[in-house]
């Protein structure tokens, strides 16, 4: 497969601001978020030579879902917490930084119950075993490693375990922005709005692992960024830099392949990359107009061996898929029971 680049039309955005109309900002998690990541990565699955861990991750994204079904209460910010984020032009759920929201410790408990879900779904084998350690592990180390995981930090991450650690972290902030909304949707100021920073996410500020041109009656073609951490999607314009902000000397690249009739597909690719020659990064976007069963997580980990390309050119990659991370491999990664 070889890299093609695409051509620079009218972003939908354009046309809806030119004809006066509203676009939505931010679209917060549905209940089954998790069940449609599960149905898609089963679907890309098929044949691909990652088939394994994309079923891996699909019965991950099907514990998640039944997780979330159940009942959990956590705690929420206050109305002057509120108040004062929106004033701020900041996320009211930061997960890292020096004001980052303080973790409420029923995430632990749901990612024990989670790993112990998983590992009864896997059957025996080392991602059982691995399951297993992880419920048990203390809790300084659970803290330690999430700690570590959404600040970025690689040096010391168990880079075998973050994976399964995202997934209990992902269902806390999903479980927590519902929750909140539900408590404070109604109140004088929304608890979530616009932050400064428009390429983070409005409600945890994590960055996308990727965006999503959507359907819908007001959204149809809208370019929306997907949050990594939360699975928030924000309104981002199309044809414009989601690290610099730029929207100078931004191209697409797709896998070239070939449609029924042996014409190049590459334009009309479901996974393209955006890139930006500003900055040198870039950032895949998939299409629903394209493919209606798209999902951001799962197609943009199913879709590797375009990063591996892109990445020869010498772009460097924005998103962040919680669920495919990579480290220094010299670097010894820590007991899972916290024992080392």
């Amino acid at each position: 497969m070889s890299l093609t680049a695409g051509t620079r039309l009218l972003s939908p955005e354009e046309i809806a601001v030119r004809a006066g109309e509203q676009i939505t900002q931010l679209r917060l998690p549905e209940p089954g978020v998790f069940a449609e990541r599960e149905l898609r990565l089963r679907q890309l699955a098929e044949g691909h030579a990652m088939r394994d861990y994309l079923l891996f991750c699909a019965e991950l994204a099907r514990c998640q879902h039944e997780l979330l079904k159940s009942e959990r209460p956590v705690a929420l910010p206050t109305p002057e917490q509120i108040e004062a984020a929106a004033n701020s032009g900041l996320p009211l759920l930061p997960s890292a930084g020096e004001q980052a929201w303080t973790r409420d410790p029923a995430w632990r408990e749901d990612l024990r119950a989670l790993m112990r879900q998983l590992a009864a779904r896997v059957g025996a084998g080392p991602a059982r075993d691995t399951a297993l350690r992880l419920a048990e592990a203390e809790d300084a180390h659970l803290e330690l490693q999430a700690e570590r995981l959404l600040s970025g930090v690689m040096l010391g991450l168990d880079l075998g375990t973050a994976p399964l650690i995202a997934a209990g972290l992902q269902l806390y902030w999903v479980r927590l922005v519902g929750q909140v909304q539900a408590r404070h949707g109604k109140d004088r100021v929304a608890p979530f709005g616009r932050i400064d920073d428009p390429t983070l996410c409005p409600c945890c500020g994590s960055r996308p692992t990727a965006s999503i041109t959507r359907l819908g009656s007001d959204t149809t073609g809208t370019r929306y960024l997907s949050c990594s951490l939360c699975a928030a999607q924000w309104h981002y314009v199309r044809i414009k830099c989601t690290n610099c902000q730029s929207t100078k000397g931004i191209s697409f690249r797709a896998l070239q392949g070939l449609d029924e009739e042996g014409a190049s597909s590459a334009e009309t690719a479901v996974v393209q990359a955006e890139c930006c020659e500003e900055c040198g990064h870039y950032l895949k976007i998939v299409h629903m107009e394209r493919d209606n069963r798209v999902e951001p997580m799962a197609d943009d980990l199913a879709s590797v061996t375009l990063d591996l390309l892109v990445s020869d050119t010498g772009l460097q990659r924005r998103g962040v898929n919680l669920m495919l991370l990579f480290g220094d491999p010299d670097t010894a990664p820590p007991d899972p029971g916290g024992r080392s």
